[in-house]
């Protein structure tokens, strides 16, 4: 089955477009190449709740003002997915334009303060030193150690205090329960939210319709299988979802057929660590050797870092699954080169 796109066009930045019962569409400009969010306007009683905020610039907050101000009831809360920028950047600022109150779950806002304070193993310095013992050549990790933070860049102000979500909570809006979902890879604790009553999942960027949400490792945690959880939350949120629920996604059109893009994503990977065991078949190889083979174009710096992150997430799913061994060269550099199988037996 191929997905369905009910709404072949996107809402222009500043207006609405109502997709579903009492659910408003709004579109945001990012400063990258992928160039917008989606986000979500929730009619709740007499008043509204937002789902993400949209990344803080001056450009986002000139769109945002007219909007608020144009709303028939006031603001109440604020739902964020993820602590991602473009998601929570401007958080802050729009509690303090609303009143609204924050409710996200509690990896999402640890982890946000911790990347912005560049400590437990989370910030630049970390992630440069991650980098360099996965390959990545002196000139490149230059570029990273020189732009520093582009989280607190990106993050002016971070809140201080919020209503907490976790997985299996129910949040009343406008008289309709939304369970919360929780799936991990992305993110920590990446919430998504679904409304059986109205059949629509908010995925955030769990699932989107076009592209793979990246899915990268921390410093902090080097050994992590951010892929084999992403692609089991992706099961668990697939498995009790109808074929006809609306996703609403972060980027991208909203959607229907669930079960076809979380069975396109799951052969999307597999193709790609077919590819890294192939490449690691006769000579041992790093993360950052294996970059061309996983993407096909040339990477700016921006992009380096997501990629980096996304080859020592598939070479970790791999060596965990058996199919590739590690080792650390003289060097100081980790390489990883298939298994021979038969000859382990």
């Amino acid at each position: 089955m191929s997905l369905h796109y009910p709404h072949a066009h996107p809402p222009i930045a500043g207006q609405q477009f109502e997709v579903a019962p009492g659910i408003h569409w709004l579109r945001m400009p990012l400063p990258f190449q992928l160039n917008h969010i989606n986000l979500w306007l929730l009619r709740d009683g007499d008043g509204w709740t937002i789902v993400d905020t949209g990344f803080a610039n001056d450009a986002v907050r000139d769109i945002w003002r007219p909007l608020i101000a144009g709303l028939d009831g006031p603001v109440r809360r604020l739902i964020v997915t993820h602590f991602h920028p473009d998601h929570l950047g401007l958080a802050t600022w729009l509690m303090e334009e609303t009143g609204a109150q924050l409710w996200m779950t509690s990896g999402e806002f640890l982890t946000a303060h911790v990347v912005w304070n560049e400590v437990g193993g989370h910030g630049a310095r970390f992630m440069v030193e991650q980098f360099r013992q996965h390959g990545l050549e002196a000139e490149r990790l230059a570029k990273f150690e020189k732009r520093g933070s582009g989280y607190r860049m990106a993050v002016p102000a971070l809140p201080e205090h919020y209503h907490r979500l976790k997985a299996g909570d129910t949040v009343a809006v406008d008289g309709k329960k939304w369970r919360i979902l929780i799936g991990h890879g992305h993110s920590p604790e990446h919430m998504a939210l679904y409304c059986a009553e109205l059949g629509v999942l908010i995925s955030g960027d769990m699932l989107l319709p076009k592209i793979s949400t990246n899915i990268s490792v921390f410093a902090a945690t080097p050994e992590a299988d951010s892929l084999g959880w992403f692609l089991e939350s992706l099961q668990e949120l697939a498995g009790e979802m109808p074929e006809k629920t609306l996703v609403l996604p972060s980027h991208g059109l909203p959607f229907t057929g669930i079960q076809a893009r979380v069975e396109a994503l799951r052969a999307h990977h597999e193709d790609r660590l077919r590819a890294l065991e192939e490449t690691c078949e006769d000579a041992p190889q790093s993360a950052a050797g294996l970059l061309e083979t996983l993407f096909q174009r040339a990477l700016d710096t921006h992009q380096t870092m997501f990629a980096m992150g996304e080859a020592i997430a598939h070479l970790n799913h791999l060596e965990q699954a058996g199919r590739l061994s590690r080792s650390t060269d003289t060097d100081g550099v980790i390489r990883y080169t298939r298994r021979n199988l038969r000859a382990a037996h």
